[in-house]
Order: structure tokens, then sequence, then C-alpha cells
């Protein structure tokens, strides 16, 4: 059977090894194990998100409010911008994918720093784009202005702070950075651990209003897996001017969180 030619260049993700894998490899009690392959919340589930959970778990056969409202109100009114700016995702990687299939076929760049979140790789490969990334590990922004003046690009990816290096750039660079950017680049800043650097350093803090206010390009994700501590949930966000918003929209499945992701998320953020 033949597949897509562009898949013969894409690696599978590899998860981080879950404790029952552990368990069964080599016999160790569950007990004795701390995960940190994939940087879960060691704090854990708010009890009032495992009590909510609890309560709504007759209502699995039940589809989700597909316009999340209520979860888009809380996002909206948490960042001062409309329930227009805001999509929800299964997780912020499923935003990320529509973020590149939204603007990348075989004939798009995409610009990212060496070693940073796998699956910009994976996606942009889906689409067949060709993959620009700078020497630096790190986010060296001196070497993003190079590659993006001499090749250009569809999407840039920044990653603040990185995953899995944990370096984060000041806001002051990445908007003097922004500034370079042609408005037809979609820029994505993925923001999964944002309210980590933000709360140990306020030059790191990237403001989702005043980032899509000032560069209309630009699209902030978040999620529910890291600070919220619903990894297992599957919840993300994407904050974007409306144009992105509703093109991204349309590749947008319908259901695409479930019954009590959605729950989950709503309690988690009112608490």
């Amino acid at each position: 059977m033949e597949f897509n030619k562009v898949l013969e260049n894409v690696t599978t993700y590899e998860a981080g090894k879950p404790i029952e894998l552990v368990v069964r490899e080599y016999g160790v009690d569950p007990k004795d194990i701390v995960k940190l392959a994939s940087n879960e919340n060691p704090y854990g589930t708010s009890p009032k998100v495992t009590a909510k959970i609890q309560e709504l778990a007759k209502n699995m056969f039940i589809y989700p409010d597909d316009s999340m409202y209520e979860l888009k109100e809380g996002l909206a009114n948490k960042f001062d911008v409309l329930s227009d700016n805001v999509i929800i995702g299964s997780g912020s990687d499923q935003i990320l994918e529509y973020c590149v299939h939204a603007k990348c076929n075989e004939n798009s760049k995409i610009l990212m720093a060496k070693t940073t979140f796998a699956m910009y790789e994976i996606y942009g490969k889906q689409t067949g784009s060709k993959i620009i990334k700078t020497e630096s590990d790190t986010h060296n922004l001196e070497q993003f202005s190079a590659l993006y003046k001499e090749h250009g690009a569809d999407v840039i990816f920044l990653c603040l702070p990185n995953n899995p290096l944990g370096e984060c750039l000041d806001k002051k660079d990445v908007y003097e950075f922004l500034e370079t950017i042609d408005k037809e680049t979609l820029v994505v800043v993925d923001g999964a651990y944002q309210e980590y650097a933000s709360y140990k350093d306020e030059a790191k803090a990237i403001n989702p209003k005043d980032l899509i206010i000032s560069f209309p390009n630009c699209i902030y994700l978040g999620t529910f897996s890291k600070a919220y501590a619903l990894g297992g949930m599957r919840v993300g966000f994407g904050i974007a001017n409306n144009e992105i918003i509703k093109n991204l929209y349309k590749l947008r499945a319908p259901f695409n969180i479930t019954t009590l992701s959605l729950a989950a998320a709503i309690e988690s953020l009112n608490d």
C-alpha cells in the first residue's frame, strides 16, 4: 500500500515512558516511582476538579457543549480578550497542528530552534514543509533573524520557556524580534510553561492580549496540562485575532475535547 510521500520523512513522537511500563519492565513498586518524563504537575489536580468529575461521570454518554461557551468566556475574562479570540484544542498540540495546516504546504518553510518541542517539526513535515533550524540549541534570536532574512518563513515557532531545555527569552527581546517579521508570517508563541517563567521572572511574562494587539500575526498557546495539572484530560487553548481563529476553526472537528475534559478545565480555571 502506498502512503503520502511526505510521511517517509516523518518520525513518530516518543512520549515520556509511563509508570505502568516501568512497573512491567522492572517490577518496581508504583509507590517508589517518581515520574519526571513528561513534566506533569507534582501537586496533582485540584480536589474541586476531582469532585466535579465524579459528579458528572454519569453524563459521559452526552457530547460536550461544542461551543465551549463557559470555558471560552472564562479564558476571555482571565486574559481580557473576547471569546472570539479563543480556540480550544485537545491539548495545545492540536492547535499547533491547526496552525501548521492552515498556513503550510510542500512549498512552505517553518523556522524553529534546533532543540525544541518535537511536534513542531513533525507537524511541519506532515505538510511537506521545509524545516529550518538555528545552529544554537536554544532560542538565539540573532540566528532566527539571520535565517529569516535568508529563507523567509510561513510559520515561526517560539517556545517560551523552551521545551525541553527550559531557557526562556525576555519579553523585550521577543517583541524586538517580532517587529522585524512580515505580517504574512504566522508566529506561534507556545506558552505551555509561561505560568512558571512569569511567576519567577516578570521580564519573561508574555501577556496574550498585548501580544495579539501589538502583533496581529501572532497566536499565543496555553495549556491546562501543566500549571492546572490536567495533563490526562488534554485541554489547550489558543488566543489570537479573529481572522486567525476563524481559519483555525475550519480545521477543528466537532467535540474535539470530552465532556469530562471540558468540565475539568472550567472547574480548574475557576479554582
